[in-house]
């Protein structure tokens, strides 16, 4: 598609989002942070730059905000706080670093988190609230400290530790793809993989078929700690 048709088509979506009601609008500004271009941009090419398809996809999100109360899930903590400790402890995800652009990298250790202190909700529930600071707090910093709109991240995915016992979680994978997929588009570059033992074949080739095709088509697996590929893109690593 040529650039002239691409922004035909964010004009049109815009417009079409002008049309909603008050409570869409809402939601919709507290998405995009100021930025509803770039923010149409990420579910167009989701679906592949047709903007009546893109049209329901976020419509079809802001309803999904409006009905779990995404826009106020900041505030509300996992408690009691010993709960909220033992799903943290159990679901390791950190931001680590920034690539060489300033957008941020996220360590996730797949396989030492066991998903196992709490129910799914718990879990879905602190994804989220990673995935929204994320978006409210990291990106927005990080936009300001380059002077351009920083809309996504890298994710780095540390198998160490993987055991086949991990298909357990297929469920709860299903659930966060899923909500990430349809609610979070465009959101991460690549997912580099790292440090995947010999029973990482078997857990991918049951996990692959759960995964939208745009994610799969982001996933590198890299040879051992893959220091000398994350190298090239990643900078300041924590």
């Amino acid at each position: 598609m040529s650039m002239a048709s691409q922004q035909e088509a964010i004009k049109q979506l815009i417009a079409l989002m002008e049309q909603v009601d008050e409570h869409l609008k809402a939601t919709f500004k507290n998405m995009h942070q100021g930025h509803p271009s770039e923010t149409v941009l990420r579910f167009l090419k989701a679906r592949e730059w047709n903007a009546p398809k893109a049209h329901k996809m976020l419509l079809d999100c802001l309803n999904w905000r409006i009905n779990n109360d995404i826009d106020s899930v900041l505030a509300k903590p996992i408690i009691p706080v010993d709960l909220y400790r033992a799903v943290r402890d159990s679901q390791l995800v950190g931001l680590s670093g920034y690539t060489k652009e300033g957008l941020p990298v996220f360590a996730i250790g797949v396989g030492m988190s066991t998903f196992d202190k709490a129910s799914v909700n718990f879990y879905l529930q602190s994804h989220i609230q990673i995935n929204e600071y994320r978006d409210r707090v990291i990106l927005p910093a990080a936009s300001k400290k380059h002077g351009r709109h920083i809309s996504n991240c890298y994710k780095i995915l540390d198998m160490t530790g993987l055991k086949l016992c991990a298909l357990s979680q297929l469920k709860l994978l299903t659930i966060i793809s899923t909500v990430d997929d349809l609610n979070y588009p465009e959101k991460t570059v690549t997912y580099y993989i790292v440090n995947a033992p010999y029973v990482f074949s078997a857990c991918w080739k049951a996990v692959k078929p759960l995964l939208h095709e745009r994610t799969r088509k982001k996933v590198q697996v890299l040879q051992g700690s893959g220091g000398d590929e994350l190298l090239k893109v990643v900078k300041n690593l924590i």
